[in-house]
This record gives C-alpha cells, sequence and structure tokens, in this order.
C-alpha cells in the first residue's frame, strides 16, 4: 500500500517535473553600445512578469542560471547579464579583483539593456518587470532602481547599500531587503539607517534580517555561512513581495 503521504509527494514531484519542462532556456546577446554582452535566459510557457537577475561577485555561473530557472517555475521569465564579459571566479581573490574591475557605468548600461530585452518581449506586453541581486549584485540592484524608471521592483540580498536621503530621494519603485544580523560586510546600523531613511521619504520598503545569518546566507556553494532555514524563509518572501508588486 502507498500512503497518502508518499502519493503527495510524487504529486508534487510530478508537477516540478512538469514544470521544469515547460521552461525553455535559452542564450542571450545584448547589444550595448558597440559591445555584445551575454545573457542567460530562463523562459516560462505563460510568464506573468519579468525578473532582471544581477549575479554575486562570482560571474554568471551555475547558481545564478539555477536561480533563473527557479524564478521560471514560479512564470517569471527571467535574464540573468554576464557583467563579467565571460569570466566566472571560484576563488574569493579573483572574484574580488572581478567585481573591483568592474565600472559602475558599464555594468548600469548592461542592465539597462537587460531591461530593455525583457520589457520588448511580446510576452511580457503589459506586465511588470522587476531586479533582483545577491552580494554585488544587490548593490548594483539599488543602484538599477535609482535610474531605472521601467523597474516595479527591487530585491537586494545582502547588497551594498546607500543611506543618504539626496540618492534615495530618486527611488520609484518598492523595495525589499534580506540581510543577516551576523554580516560583517553589512552592518546591521547601516540597514537600519537605510530602512529609516526609505521611511522618512515615504518610500514603500520592507526588510528582513536574519539572526544568525552571514553573508550570503542563500546560496549552498557558501558552505560554512550558508543558512538552509533562512533560504528558505527569504524565497518565500521574495515571492510574496514579487507577487504583490510585479504579479
Amino acid at each position: 500500500m502507498v500512503s497518502r503521504g508518499h502519493l503527495t509527494r510524487w504529486g508534487t514531484l510530478k508537477a516540478e517535473g512538469q514544470a521544469m519542462r515547460d521552461i525553455k532556456e535559452q542564450e542571450v546577446v545584448l547589444q550595448v553600445g558597440s559591445e555584445r554582452v551575454r545573457a542567460y535566459a530562463a523562459l516560462p510557457a505563460k510568464p506573468r512578469g519579468g525578473m532582471l537577475l544581477i549575479h554575486e561577485w562570482w560571474g554568471l555561473n551555475d547558481w545564478i542560471k539555477e536561480q533563473a530557472r527557479r524564478f521560471a517555475q514560479e512564470n517569471y521569465l527571467a535574464l540573468a547579464v554576464d557583467l563579467y564579459r565571460g569570466k566566472v571566479a571560484t576563488d574569493p581573490e579573483v572574484a574580488h579583483e572581478l567585481s573591483r574591475a568592474l565600472p559602475e557605468d558599464r555594468a548600469m548600461r548592461d542592465l539597462k539593456a537587460g531591461v530593455d530585452w525583457l520589457t520588448k518581449r511580446p510576452e511580457l506586453r503589459g506586465k511588470k518587470v522587476g531586479a533582483i541581486g545577491w552580494c554585488m549584485g544587490g548593490g548594483l540592484a539599488l543602484s538599477l532602481a535609482l535610474q531605472e524608471p521601467r523597474l516595479s521592483a527591487c530585491v537586494i540580498y545582502y547588497g551594498r547599500l546607500l543611506t543618504d536621503e539626496a540618492n534615495l530621494r530618486n527611488l520609484r519603485c518598492p523595495v525589499l531587503g534580506i540581510f543577516g544580523d551576523q554580516d560583517r560586510g553589512i552592518p546591521v546600523e547601516s540597514v537600519r539607517q537605510f530602512e529609516a531613511t526609505l521611511k522618512k521619504l515615504g518610500k514603500q520598503v520592507e526588510i528582513h534580517l536574519f539572526q544568525g545569518a552571514g553573508h550570503a546566507f542563500a546560496n549552498p556553494n557558501n558552505r560554512r555561512g550558508y543558512n538552509a532555514r533562512a533560504a528558505e524563509e527569504a524565497w518565500r518572501l521574495t515571492l510574496k513581495f514579487l507577487e504583490r508588486w510585479i504579479g
């Protein structure tokens, strides 16, 4: 006899398998000025909105592509732009050098080209687009949200923050911030100041500070700092936020 629990789990696995079969993966080339910039797209059969994914300092690696597929499983057309022009790091020192060598103005041009690509997709006509970034990408997601009026939502996972009113006054979309209280690179005081400034300016902001979680806690490749429980809850909160602001 097969228990009801086993049947339920089998049904879940079958549904997930079907969802993955309905997702198409595509290598995309964006024309950014005179440059051709590579990107990776995960396309669901019936997208309810678009998401621009901004990678960590490691580059456009398999984990970021996996996140794109996760969003596609939730029926968001996901695009991840390769800001490093094909370079991917596995060593922290190399990643640090790659991130330091990335001009922010070039990154913004690349990311705006990604927004262009998403907004011009026929299946996204009349639908909203958001951006999400992790680590280095989290800071870039905020910078993009300050410059790009076509974004309807911005999600920051433990990214570098701005806290001054002059810059944050330009924010036009709701922001979700996901942080760990043990992150030595993003102090809790900075997170609280960021939240307070946005609220003072009348901006829509939602901050979640996970107790006992450090930097990059949502990435299982971070063997010392991965926090499975916090990562699962952060993903749930992310989807809830996007459902409200993207659809």
